[in-house]
């Protein structure tokens, strides 16, 4: 199972330095990929419930520059909030100057308020996820028009950089919708808020939609994503809940070790008792 980090990025005002140290103390210590979130208007205050006070593309480049080998991604980038033409520039630009370590995950966003702030509609927002998606995978993989959807299209254009290789996709969400767009658009699939046994069956209903001839064969890395910060916890449960993920099917655990003050310790310790247990995974030929 790989080891991965989500970064905090929830405190408006902190030392944004910190996020470079953790970066590259979560490299040292062998973590997979660094994850940071997204909200570009939230109608509440920056924190638990809203994350992502540094914009989080801007805030990988940075990243990618003062490391060298762990990968970073959005979890999740809110996508139908923006243009997918200019989010396909910004991740092939980042995908191009990182040496290819960035994915890009993608959400359809919760929060009607925040769609209404920034004047994007609320509704129709998993259907122009999902095309948004497959714009992207046009502007990858072909790099020309014409591509013909109900939002977006264009007739004829030339894009650059195409990247080299595949940038990875990452989407969430345990719905059958979810699961659904998963099978049909993702490289890895990232299933929060749920145990270890509902994990297991709603990978079993990802797998089914895989399985579908027409996602043409279509594997899907499965992973989640726990919290280890606050009074009560401690670090035995922490490595607990990460082994009954692994046995539950996660071949990612991201691990959110909350605010800047004591993240760097419990990640540190963290990443010692897994290791010493075998959690770390380096196995290279996963998205």
């Amino acid at each position: 199972m790989r080891l991965q980090v989500v970064l905090p990025n929830e405190l408006a005002g902190a030392d944004p330095h910190q996020l470079i140290d953790l970066a590259r103390q979560a490299e040292d210590l062998g973590y997979d990929t660094a994850w940071l979130p997204d909200h570009i208007l939230p109608p509440g205050e920056y924190g638990p419930v809203y994350g992502g006070v540094l914009e989080p593309l801007v805030t990988m480049g940075w990243l990618a520059a003062a490391t060298s080998r762990i990968r970073f991604g959005t979890s999740v980038l809110v996508l139908p909030l923006r243009s997918p033409f200019v989010v396909a520039k910004q991740i092939a630009t980042l995908h191009a100057l990182s040496g290819g370590r960035i994915t890009l995950g993608v959400g359809i966003g919760w929060d009607a308020h925040e769609f209404t702030a920034v004047g994007a509609d609320f509704s129709s927002r998993a259907a122009r996820t999902d095309e948004g998606i497959a714009l992207l995978r046009h502007l990858f993989e072909v790099g020309r028009g014409p591509f013909e959807g109900r939002w977006y299209g264009f007739e004829t254009g030339v894009f650059e950089p195409r990247p080299e290789g595949v940038v990875p996709v990452m989407t969430g969400g345990v719905t059958d919708a979810a699961l659904r767009r998963a099978a049909r658009y993702a490289d890895i699939w990232q299933g929060v808020g749920l145990d270890p046994p509902t994990f297991t069956e709603r990978l079993t209903h990802l797998r089914a939609h895989t399985d579908d001839p027409r996602t043409e064969g279509r594997t899907v890395s499965p992973g989640t994503r726990i919290d280890w910060h606050g009074p009560d916890a401690t670090l035995d449960e922490a490595v607990r809940t990460a082994e009954a993920f692994r046995t539950a099917g996660a071949e990612h655990l991201a691990m959110h070790f909350g605010t800047p003050d004591g993240y760097a310790r419990r990640m540190a310790a963290f990443a010692q008792v897994a290791g010493r247990q075998g959690h770390f995974d380096h196995n290279d030929d996963l998205p």
